[in-house]
């Protein structure tokens, strides 16, 4: 049997081969670099998709949390909710401003950030919500909004895994006061490199954002606040802008890879947990839960297989050393500390062929079935 890679690239790119060397031709001719006519059309056209007046083009999602986090002041003494089970860059943009990152607990059925754990650690020094639509899914933005506007705190949305993502009626980017998006590779809207957007329908903030991006200034070399470089690439606009057009049929690919994996597995959920289907979900990951410590077991069995996989994340953030100071221990967080423990990622990506996907679904079944009788790794036959 060939490998099956947890995600590979170049599927996704061949697919636009012609489009993609036409654009980095342009770009090249044109001798504009940095934060030139390519970007200013990929804002254009990233607001217009998402359904916002305003987009702003930065230099990774990383910096579009930090950069939004900056725009709204949040700093020394502010407290900035967030869930603990997320990437690493949700709190320490918030760490990296001298603020505190204030940790909530995930729901169990969805792993996003659960309103009810918000309404606890809400404070007087509260500054912000920093809401993570994990793995595409958006979070329960009803319960969160409804909480954040009885006290006046701004809701920042971390979409970088919600490219195409949807609640209700309305796109992940315009559900709250401004959102960070990633175009990094493995991205649903995945460049070549770095890169970052941000969505507003505020106009001040939109131009505060594109003061701080290139250190504050505004005009060039003068200097009413301090920045970054935060500046998004030609090239990367560029490239970005062939597959934009494209990134609906992207999600409905992606849909349909998890619907198949639903109906292949739906029959094993006394073994394993599957995310509820939701439409407006954009399937950046799919991600099962195996519960009863058998996790690393059945990844290192599908491993021997030649499945690909992935973790995310094996330790929450409050358990992580670089936020040992908060003080917070084992147990504090149930629900995160078990997602953890319990999460793995299946192969979802564009070009993902349908025989994949059901020796996928049937490595997993064979392997959750032999991990508790066997010693040594088994095959597949």
């Amino acid at each position: 049997m060939q490998p099956i890679p947890f995600q590979d690239l170049r599927r996704e790119a061949a697919l636009h081969t012609s489009e993609l060397k036409a654009a980095f031709a342009r770009v090249l001719e044109s001798g504009r670099y940095v934060l030139g006519p390519e970007v200013e059309a990929l804002e254009a056209e990233w607001a217009d998709a998402v359904g916002t007046r305003h987009a702003v083009g930065v230099s990774s999602g990383s910096d579009a949390l930090l950069a939004t986090l900056m725009a709204f002041d949040v700093g020394p003494g502010d407290e900035v909710i967030c869930p603990t089970y997320t990437f690493l860059a949700t709190a320490s943009a918030i760490a990296r401003l001298g603020a505190t990152p204030v940790f909530a607990d995930s729901e169990r059925d969805t792993l996003n950030l659960d309103p009810e754990s918000v309404q606890q650690r809400l404070t007087s020094k509260t500054k912000a919500i920093l809401v993570v639509h994990l793995f595409g899914r958006c979070a329960n933005m009803s319960a969160i909004l409804a909480l954040a506007n009885a006290r006046g705190v701004a809701v920042i949305e971390d979409a970088a895994q919600a490219m195409g993502a949807s609640f209700g009626e309305k796109k992940a980017g315009t559900l709250g006061h401004a959102a960070c998006f990633s175009t990094y590779p493995t991205k649903n809207l995945g460049g070549f490199g770095d890169g970052g957007l941000i969505t507003t329908n505020d106009a001040n903030l939109a131009l505060r954002l594109k003061r701080l991006r290139v250190h504050g200034a505004n005009p060039k070399y003068f200097h009413p606040e301090l920045g970054g470089n935060f500046r998004l690439d030609e090239l990367q606009a560029a490239l970005l802008r062939v597959k934009l057009p494209h990134l609906e049929r992207t999600i409905a690919a992606r849909r349909k890879i998890a619907a198949l994996y639903d109906t292949l597995l739906s029959k094993h959920q006394q073994e394993l947990v599957l995310t509820p289907p939701n439409s407006g979900h954009a399937y950046h990951q799919y991600v099962v839960q195996i519960p009863g410590g058998k996790r690393d077991q059945v990844r290192a069995l599908l491993t021997h297989n030649g499945i690909g996989t992935e973790i995310y994340y094996p330790k929450p953030l409050h358990l992580q050393a670089c936020f040992a100071t908060l003080g917070f221990t084992e147990g504090d967080f149930p629900v995160a500390e078990a997602a953890s423990r319990e999460t793995l990622a299946l192969p979802i990506f564009p070009g993902l062929r349908e025989e994949e996907i059901e020796s996928v679904a049937s490595h997993l079944i064979f392997a959750l079935q032999q991990h508790s009788v066997c010693d040594e790794p088994q095959t597949l036959l």
